[in-house]
């Protein structure tokens, strides 16, 4: 399965992240208003989805499907019910869906559709869907040249609201899972056997902490580096960590946050800004000697420390980072804004700094 030529998942990429929320309209605007995207297409009654309305939001390539029911009782209205406004469906793009289809359920995994083509006026799409860690699935899609809106069942529909910053968001970094106490190997061989992913890195609770909480983490990955799937679990701690915090208000395992990437960090966190998106604080003592920790950077230390740009660096070179406040009441999923400029790491050397910004959070929820 690792093997490029064995594996139908050598080859991949993200397609579109889909979240079940409560009012996908609403959110739908919060998301144009806030971080800048377009919507373009749209599915619902008017389309002949008689049970849902789902919502396609696109900047550069970005893509995220707000989904809510318009049914008591469904699938749609439980996921709310238990988790909140959460992320659903990670949708990968395969070239062959059968092949990885049958490969993922050959190393394991729970099938919850099976290969299955949607057809149009803009060609078809066959889609296969398989569970991951809590409520999450991954969907397989192949889409053969497809020209229509985004799926069957879509119609084309672009809104763009006026007066909105554009951030220069362009593609998904990774998306991290948070999992139960003791599940994280489980979950990392689940992407060994089914994906044919390896581990690109991985942090103990001597690496991920604080005084007072911890975490562990691994970081799953294809081999191309497209597709990065780190996953946490709660460590140890004087007090409550924010993934135990996580697990409580998600009521289980679930997507805690998206890292996007951005070519220019300061001017995306300028626009995010002037959009009203709020962002974890640094403490200012972070910046202090910056240059003599992490090496010389291109960015002036005074700009990072007026925006709580975060920097870390490794052997390939440096990234810069920030981290915004949860996107919805419940202290769940959030985004991270990432530039890379050469590393692949994940910001080992920002994790105090960060998990004391959380905690202040947390102490204000009475959580930590």
């Amino acid at each position: 399965m690792t093997s490029p030529k064995a594996n139908p998942l050598a080859h991949i990429d993200w397609d579109y992240i889909e979240f079940y929320v409560g009012n996908a309209k609403q959110a739908a605007h919060y998301y144009c208003s806030a971080f800048g995207f377009d919507q373009v297409a749209y599915a619902g009654p008017e389309t002949g989805v008689k049970d849902r309305a789902s919502y396609v939001l696109v900047q550069n390539k970005l893509r995220f499907v707000l989904t809510s029911s318009l049914r008591a009782g469904d699938e749609i209205t439980r996921h709310v019910a238990a988790h909140g406004d959460g992320v659903k469906d990670i949708a990968i793009v395969v070239r062959d869906v059968k092949a990885a289809f049958d490969a993922a359920i050959a190393g394991g995994a729970k099938s919850v559709l099976a290969p299955t083509e949607y057809r149009d006026a803009g060609g078809r799409v066959i889609k296969a869907t398989i569970a991951s860690y809590g409520d999450t699935v991954h969907s397989f899609i192949q889409r053969d040249g497809y020209t229509g809106a985004f799926l069957p069942g879509f119609v084309e529909q672009r809104k763009s609201i006026a007066g909105t910053q554009k951030p220069g968001l362009q593609f998904i970094d990774h998306c991290v899972g948070n999992v139960g106490w003791g599940e994280m190997d489980t979950w990392g061989d689940f992407y060994a056997r089914v994906f044919g992913f390896s581990q690109l890195i991985s942090f103990d609770d001597k690496d991920i902490s604080t005084e007072y909480t911890a975490l562990k983490s691994k970081v799953m990955t294809d081999a191309e580096h497209r597709v990065k799937f780190p996953i946490n679990e709660p460590a140890e701690g004087k007090k409550k960590s924010q993934i135990e915090e996580y697990l409580d208000f998600y009521d289980g395992a679930g997507v805690q946050h998206i890292a996007i990437r951005t070519d220019d960090i300061i001017s995306t966190i300028r626009a995010l800004k002037a959009n009203g998106v709020e962002f974890l604080d640094t403490p200012d003592s972070y910046y202090d000697d910056l240059e003599a920790r992490v090496g010389h950077i291109d960015e002036a230390t005074q700009v990072l420390r007026d925006l709580r740009i975060l920097v870390d660096r490794d052997d390939q070179g440096y990234m810069l980072q920030i981290f915004t406040k949860p996107l919805q009441d419940r202290p769940t999923v959030f985004f991270e804004i990432i530039q890379r400029k050469g590393s692949l790491s994940f910001g080992k050397g920002n994790f105090k700094a960060l998990f004391v910004s959380i905690e202040k959070e947390q102490e204000k929820r009475g959580t930590l």
